[in-house]
């Protein structure tokens, strides 16, 4: 597996599109909206944080200079007071040069060599594609674009029906970011991680590492990363 160094730049390099520069510009997705204005993921051993190219000269001094203090506990996102107290120490050196307007950390993933089995006790596994994208009809319709703009797709079909897919929602050479949808009336039944555990396959056989990312509040997608024994390599703090 590849260091926490090379795993958190492969992590920052598919969810933002760069500049020449090393600067953030937009989020990896058509017509991806401008990236956040700080980026910062942080595992025991290594730091990186990137600006996006709008951001003073005078917000990096002070914000790199404060990101080298910030000790990995305090963004682990378990709600203690030294985490939000940090977040919100960054936050505040970036509203010198303008307000705030939207604040996300959570933990980063990759997969581990071997992914775990799982006994297939109903559902079927299918790479969707052009030619049977209508297995997305009607529960899952709205990751028809992603057929063509995030392969691989994988999705798990009862009754010739997705309820759960997860797709490459972030691609580049190097790396693929999961996106996972699972229908409500289908969750908790193990489907989601079928799905991210046969993509992780799929994105490997095209020789790119699989990558995984979530937020601290989502519970129900950090519990599919402990099914999948997935390797926390970063926490990541989004600062727009």
């Amino acid at each position: 597996m590849l260091n926490d160094q090379s795993l958190i730049e492969r992590h920052v390099e598919a969810l933002y599109t760069i500049d020449s520069a090393g600067q953030l510009v937009s989020v990896r997705e058509p017509n991806g909206a401008p990236a956040p204005r700080f980026f910062l993921s942080r595992s025991a051993s290594t730091l990186v944080y990137r600006f996006r190219f709008d951001v003073p000269p005078s917000a990096r001094r002070e914000l790199g200079a404060a990101a080298t203090g910030v000790p990995l506990g305090a963004l682990r996102g378990d709600g203690t007071n030294e985490a939000r107290e940090e977040l919100a120490r960054l936050a505040a050196i970036l509203a010198r040069s303008a307000p705030v307007t939207n604040m996300t950390a959570g933990p980063a993933y990759a997969f581990p060599n071997e992914l775990p089995s799982f006994a297939a006790d109903d559902g079927m596994i299918v790479h969707v594609t052009e030619a049977n994208i209508g297995l997305l009809d009607p529960l899952l319709r709205a990751w028809v674009p992603d057929v063509y703009h995030s392969p691989p797709l994988i999705a798990l079909t009862l009754h010739g029906r997705a309820v759960a897919v997860c797709a490459s929602v972030r691609i580049t050479a190097n790396a693929h970011e999961a996106g996972v949808e699972t229908v409500p009336a289908h969750r908790s039944r193990g489907y989601a991680a079928r799905v991210v555990s046969a993509w992780a396959e799929r994105v490997r056989a095209l020789g790119a590492e699989p990558l995984y990312s979530t937020s601290w509040e989502n519970a129900p997608s950090r519990s599919v990363a402990r099914k999948l024994a997935l390797v926390h390599f970063g926490n990541d703090v989004h600062l727009t």
